[in-house]
């Protein structure tokens, strides 16, 4: 047995929903509030109730995934999505900033991530950040000031540390640093 075949098979498990039945964009986030914002919006079902995690699809090709908490759940729905092959994917979560002039609402567009979380390390060694894609990057970043709507660049820090407001990451000279409590 493969890892494609793998994948494919446990992605129903995991979310309630087949690959096929997935849309080509994926919203990821850890908030289930989300989802169900999303399939009351479009009027369709949440799947996965009472799995591990939840999804749904709108009829524009749009899927979003509650993947739940911690790097291990991020890494894990990104080998489910392999079987999706989606052509894009956006986390929507919550990111603390460093900044002062960082504030509740505003939208953070990552443009590397030092990942400190320990799960990338079987994918890219530590020394390679995880960088977004440009294109997504810059179409969210017009989207927002389309919108009139503040938002923040910069890198982050991703951390399994739950309560990471008590930790400073070990990393000097970068003023517009952000910590992520996901793998990115």
């Amino acid at each position: 047995m493969e890892k494609a075949d793998i994948v494919k098979d446990w992605i129903k498990r995991y979310t309630g929903t087949s690959a096929d039945e997935f849309g080509e964009w994926i919203l990821l986030t850890n908030f289930q509030n989300y989802v169900e914002k999303f399939a009351e919006k479009y009027g369709v079902a949440v799947n996965g109730k009472g799995g591990p995690m939840t999804s749904a699809t709108n009829s524009n090709g749009v899927s979003i995934i509650n993947f739940g908490i911690g790097s291990a759940n991020a890494a894990t729905v990104m080998d489910l999505l392999s079987s999706v092959k989606p052509k894009g994917v956006l986390f929507l979560g919550k990111c603390g900033g460093l900044k002062h002039s960082t504030e509740i609402g505003h939208f953070i567009l990552p443009s590397a991530a030092i990942r400190g979380e320990g799960t990338g390390d079987d994918y890219f060694p530590k020394e390679v950040p995880a960088m977004p894609s440009f294109k997504i990057h810059k179409h969210i970043s017009e989207l927002l000031v389309h919108q009139k709507l503040e938002y923040r660049t910069g890198v982050v820090y991703t951390t399994n540390r739950r309560v990471w407001e008590l930790y400073i990451p070990p990393i000097d000279g970068f003023g517009n640093m952000m910590m992520n409590s996901k793998n990115t």
